[in-house]
């Protein structure tokens, strides 16, 4: 059983534990994180979703995330999940988004890290990803404009890339 920490709208702390599976109250949300990994020689991860996810199986996806666990922070979110699903450990992220989901009833927070890992190290995470890529700028633009990536992925982070120029 999966149990998260309770937010209001504005990200503050509320007393309560929500659970994975079973509905949210009105007005009560839980943190989701995800990161966009880009490697210190330019070139940005890439991971393909297990064929057995429910969501977008077989799916290519620029971040790494997930849910926020009780007791955990934003920060020590995203630090486990990348661990978790890419073997990479990073201590240095940015914040570049903020998105609340009132449908799913919860606040995603986008986060990009800059690393210098051996490339061929990452370790994929068992029934969350089965393969990955390191990305050229090119191999990236023609990846996040094709119809194989997440596109909620690509909106939440449009901005960002474009003040990269990474796309235009």
């Amino acid at each position: 059983m999966e149990e998260w920490d309770a937010y209001n709208r504005n990200g503050e702390k509320l007393e309560g534990t929500l659970i994975r599976g079973k509905s949210i109250p009105e007005g009560m949300y839980h943190i989701v994180c995800e990161v966009f990994v880009e490697h210190k020689d330019g070139t940005y991860l890439c991971t393909k979703r297990a064929k057995t996810k429910e969501k977008f199986p077989e799916y290519y996806e620029t971040t790494a995330g997930g849910s926020a666990l009780k007791g955990e922070d934003k920060y020590s979110c995203i630090k486990r999940e990348l661990m978790e699903e890419t073997g990479i450990v990073c201590n240095d992220f940015t914040q570049v988004k903020r998105t609340i989901v009132d449908k799913e009833s919860f606040i995603m927070y986008s986060f990009v890290c800059t690393v210098d890992c051996d490339k061929n190290s990452v370790k994929l995470q068992p029934g969350e990803t089965e393969d990955y890529k390191w990305l050229t700028k090119e191999e990236f633009v023609e990846l996040i404009n094709s119809d194989r990536i997440i596109k909620d992925q690509k909106e939440r982070f449009y901005n960002y890339f474009l003040g990269k120029n990474i796309i235009g």
